[in-house]
């Protein structure tokens, strides 16, 4: 029983940064991040991690538009159609990372931070989640409540989660 236990706390101790920075290391595989609202927070987490380099390939902060489009390949038709803030263009984003990259695993958040930008149709703390495990892309919606800082940060985490709930694939359709 002591063993259970020291091996329960152990790893309640590890971070979701160094849970996600772990999954890949063990699958062999890369991740790229394509950050719009979250402005680097997501890289940022990852690259706290010891080792991260061994796994992380690249990342990108694509806030305007025309990044979105030009790195990304996020299509001009989708942006105008339904807007940077969108499942679509989080979908977009996902799949042009990972293609830009050449990774196993790209990340990529786009949404309203605020506190300014809101609509009723998209109100402040929307924020769409893309992730894309070699080739299947999975999107969330979310709408994270408090400050600018306190979306971003909601947005960082609800990535790595989604990260990391796509790579083990549990309960996951694509």
């Amino acid at each position: 029983m002591e063993n259970f236990l020291e091996g329960n706390i152990a790893e309640a101790s590890i971070s979701l940064e160094e849970e996600v920075i772990r999954l890949l290391r063990e699958r062999g595989f890369t991740i790229t991040t394509a950050e719009s609202c979250t402005g680097g927070m997501i890289s940022s987490k990852l690259v706290n991690v010891s080792g991260a380099s061994e796994v992380i390939n690249m990342c990108l902060v694509t806030y305007s538009n025309d990044a979105k489009h030009k790195l990304l390949g996020v299509l001009e038709e989708t942006l105008e159609c339904f807007g940077a803030v969108s499942a679509e263009t989080a979908y977009e984003m996902a799949k042009g990372a990972l293609k830009f990259a050449s990774a196993d695993v790209a990340l990529s958040v786009t949404g309203l931070a605020g506190p300014g930008g809101g609509t009723q149709e998209k109100p402040v703390g929307l924020v769409y989640i893309g992730c894309n495990v070699q080739g299947k892309i999975k999107v969330e919606k979310h709408i994270f409540a408090g400050n600018r800082l306190a979306v971003r940060e909601s947005s960082a985490l609800a990535a790595l989660t989604l990260a990391k709930n796509c790579i083990l694939e549990k309960g996951l359709v694509f």
